[in-house]
């Protein structure tokens, strides 16, 4: 991980964090004081928060749809983005440990710090899956589960909706129009499940074949089966020996899929997918790549992507 720029008394962030202020260099404009600051550390919940919000609330997101979000390279903006939000939205689970609680301390900001009403898990809105004891050797665990609950869109509205209940309470002056906001969006996305789940009806059953273990609660959505992952352990590259197998896995039991996101290397599974015979898959798993502006397009995206190559 590259190293933070924080020294042990937060002093250097502090620093940096008021030259910034004073050259005018913030993520959030001057003029948008009366709107509600929300930093998100992924585009995803940043998407579904200005849906909630509207004009009421001014959002930025930490991570690129581009990258990989277990790691990020600590930027003074990012400080100062913290310093002035009123709401800081996370993905939990020990996504962001690697490089989020350095910025926080350097960030200085009481409201969004953990317990406050300005810092907002989001999997404690969810119900977890792939939970593990943990133990680091195993790779990159999270023992508190699987953080990857965003591509199951009946986890959209959970997210959407503890983000309007948090918005209320940190602005409750507005708390109708975020909830008309929330139930706006919630609307039109449980509208589209019901369009989605008949997509995928007839891949229900097809076996599959992942390359990071971050598609677990898409699988449960679409009902697909997961037959084994490239990655032996989260974050460890495959032995000759792992991948062996698993080409045996995807001979003996028919494996239509490779399933990858965009942000990781290609390489491997596009050897993988020419050797077993399966289709490979890189699907974008954040908003904004690929052209796509909304949770709801990244959703469906995902869904005619896999329904479409099923047909073929």
């Amino acid at each position: 991980m590259a190293p933070m720029l924080i020294d042990d008394g937060g002093q250097v962030m502090k620093m940096l964090a008021m030259l910034l202020s004073l050259s005018g260099l913030f993520l959030f404009p001057a003029d948008l004081a009366a709107k509600v600051k929300i930093v998100s550390t992924i585009p995803d919940f940043a998407a579904i928060a200005r849906e909630i919000g509207g004009d009421r609330v001014d959002v930025v997101a930490m991570v690129r749809p581009t990258q990989d979000p277990h790691f990020l390279d600590a930027k003074p903006a990012f400080v100062v983005a913290l310093n002035r939000a009123d709401l800081l939205l996370l993905v939990g689970m020990e996504l962001e440990g690697g490089w989020l609680p350095p910025l926080l301390v350097g960030a200085r900001n009481a409201d969004i710090q953990k317990g406050e009403d300005g810092y907002l898990d989001c999997s404690t809105l969810i119900p977890p899956m792939g939970i593990q004891s943990p133990d680091r050797s195993k790779g990159d665990i999270h023992p508190g589960g699987n953080p990857h609950y965003w591509t199951d869109p009946r986890n959209g509205i959970r997210i959407a909706r503890g983000i309007a209940k948090r918005l209320a309470a940190i602005d409750p002056d507005h708390a109708e129009d975020y909830q008309r906001g929330c139930d706006a969006f919630v609307e039109r996305l449980q509208a589209r499940i019901v369009d989605w789940t008949k997509r995928l009806e007839p891949v229900k059953g097809t076996r599959v074949v992942v390359y990071h273990k971050s598609w677990i609660y898409f699988l449960d959505f679409a009902g697909l089966v997961e037959a084994g992952a490239l990655e032996p352990k989260p974050g460890i590259p495959p032995s000759p020996s792992h991948v062996a197998g698993l080409l045996k896995v995807v001979q003996d039991s028919g494996v239509k899929f490779v399933l990858q996101e965009s942000f990781y290397p290609t390489e491997l599974s596009r050897q993988f997918a020419d050797k077993s015979g399966a289709r490979l898959l890189v699907l974008p798993t954040m908003v904004g790549a690929s052209g796509m502006n909304s949770y709801i397009d990244m959703v469906d995206f995902i869904v005619n992507h896999i329904a479409t190559d099923s047909e073929n």
